[in-house]
């Protein structure tokens, strides 16, 4: 697919747009006030392979919170602002990477010109974030809902506020919980600007729920060439966001994480608990970064020519099984042995 060509703009050591990987973030779901809390789950987060994170400001006491939290964590960050425009102004001077606000909200415009100066000096970038909760009253009045079109010209509107003091180092989002709303947002905001774009559907939902919606609205987007970043919004812990960000991004082979396991989901002629041993597999290689196929079949007759694109495999019996390479047979192994010798290939690869 080809993706749409966006200005490039960095967020601390991470290129965003024209033409640079997409990246994966998420957002802490602990008080930033608590800074050792924080900064704690962020290192989590970079260890499963967050990219970029955000943090929420509510007050004083959190935004003097970011500085000891940007000297403990390795990934760019991000201070997220609503209302008080001192809020922003405190959170570049404690040296983040860059800011989420809608400038309609901090208030009368020699506000959001200061914020804007600051930022300009120190080279941080803008996420205008549109949340189809949070729109402009007018816009409410004009087209009565959230729709697309409310969101675009939101988005438009405060593009040209931030140009109107000469500053470009933008990034855009437009997000609704509906997900049709967000889609054709994003399509319509695509064909009129060429800065960056973050994909989300916001207040996604529980964790089933919020991957589904997700998945559909991201994946329809980024399949389309729309998107630069992605954050997956789910009522869990910040790491699923991350897991599935990644695994939204693999299935459209955009980039490549971890080893892609496909399984059968098992029939009548399964012998084998097929279901744990994907789940042991995905535990023991959940650090592997190769890029390879791994095919885990509950039929020794029909699996290998199953997945015969598979790179490498495991096919189950009553008491033992195949393993195999591009679909045909290597060797016989016990069933109790199936999953390690597997595993050593993997190894190997």
């Amino acid at each position: 697919m080809e993706r749409k060509q966006t200005k490039s703009i960095s967020i601390g050591k991470v290129k965003i747009g024209g033409g640079a990987p997409i990246a994966v973030q998420s957002m802490t779901k602990t008080d930033t006030r608590d800074a050792e809390a924080t900064i704690n789950q962020i290192q989590e987060l970079e260890e499963a392979g967050c990219e970029i994170i955000r943090v929420a400001v509510p007050d004083e006491k959190a935004a003097r919170k970011l500085k000891k939290i940007k000297e403990r964590v390795s990934i760019p960050l991000i201070a997220d602002i609503h209302f008080n425009y001192k809020l922003a102004l405190l959170a570049i001077d404690s040296g983040v990477d860059g800011l989420r606000l809608n400038p309609g909200t901090l208030g009368e415009k020699w506000k959001i010109a200061e914020v804007v100066k600051r930022a300009l000096q120190q080279s941080i970038p803008i996420r205008i974030g549109i949340n189809a909760g949070s729109l402009e009253k007018d816009l409410l009045k004009k087209y009565r809902h959230p729709t697309p079109e409310a969101l675009v010209e939101s988005a438009l509107r405060n593009i040209r506020l931030l140009e109107s003091f000469d500053f470009n180092l933008i990034k855009v989002s437009l997000k609704a919980s509906d997900v049709v709303t967000t889609i054709n947002a994003y399509r319509v905001i695509a064909g009129q600007t060429d800065y960056p774009l973050h994909l989300g559907i916001t207040e996604a939902g529980s964790l089933i729920n919020g991957i589904i919606k997700s998945a559909i609205g991201i994946g329809i987007l980024l399949s389309e060439g729309i998107g630069d970043t992605i954050r997956v919004s789910l009522t869990a812990h910040p790491i699923e966001e991350v897991r599935v960000g990644q695994g939204i991004l693999q299935a459209l082979k955009l980039r490549i994480f971890r080893p892609e396991i496909i399984s059968c989901p098992t029939c009548g002629r399964c012998a084998i608990n097929l279901e744990n041993i994907v789940k042991e597999l995905e535990n023991r290689i959940s650090g592997c970064k190769k890029n390879l196929t791994v095919a885990i079949m509950g039929c020794a007759v029909n699996g290998p020519g199953e997945a015969r694109e598979a790179d490498i495999g495991i096919a189950g019996g009553k008491r033992s099984g195949i393993l195999f390479k591009k679909g045909k047979p290597q060797e016989k192994v016990a069933v109790a042995n199936l999953l390690n010798r597997l595993i050593e290939e993997i190894n190997r690869y």
